[in-house]
């Protein structure tokens, strides 16, 4: 699998995950204070080939993803579910951790962020779904970023991710439907 973009990820052992997974270059940001000079990098990398954010589905690898996002508008995003991300050994959390069948599947889900968001779902929606508060609200987010492909996200997040990324009603739905019903059959 040959990846056109760039992947921007967090350091040198993400990148050596991603090249045991598909054929791509990489800019690694060495930790969440990102220097001007690599947010510099990153435009250009955009401009010339475009770039999708890979990072830790952690809270560093949060910050990392909005920090750029709000610098180099455009991005496209993968994400990778928090499960397929640890280490064996129990002790962190990473791209560097997961399978080549982990990355190539979160590559191939890759999300663009929208120009003109246009408000398909409401936090009303999300709050009627039972993903805002509530004893089931984070394992149903969880969840449901997992089916969406669109990373763990606290409730403001979601409403955030569903708009950037311009996730329609009807998927919206079908996710939740499927969140649901996975929650009865456990019952």
């Amino acid at each position: 699998m040959k990846i056109k973009e760039i992947i921007v990820v967090e350091g040198r052992d993400d990148t050596v995950a991603i090249q045991r997974a598909v054929t791509a270059d990489t800019i690694e940001t060495n930790g969440s204070a990102i220097t001007e000079e690599t947010i510099e990098r990153i435009k250009l990398a955009n401009e010339k080939r475009g770039v999708i954010i890979f990072t830790d589905p952690d809270f560093p690898g949060e910050k990392i993803r909005k920090t750029i996002a709000e610098r180099v508008p455009g991005c496209k995003h993968a994400f990778l579910p928090k499960q397929e991300a640890l280490s064996k050994k129990g002790r962190g959390v990473g791209v560097e951790y997961a399978s080549v069948e982990a990355i190539q599947q979160a590559l191939r889900h890759v999300y663009e962020e929208a120009g003109e968001w246009r408000e398909d779902i409401t936090l009303d929606d999300l709050i009627a779904a039972g993903l805002i508060g509530g004893a089931l609200a984070k394992a149903r987010r969880q969840r449901l970023g997992q089916i969406l492909k669109i990373g763990y996200t606290n409730g403001k997040q979601l409403y955030k991710r569903l708009l950037m990324f311009q996730i329609s009603k009807e998927a919206f739905y079908h996710a939740l439907e499927q969140v649901l019903q996975e929650e009865k059959n456990n019952e």
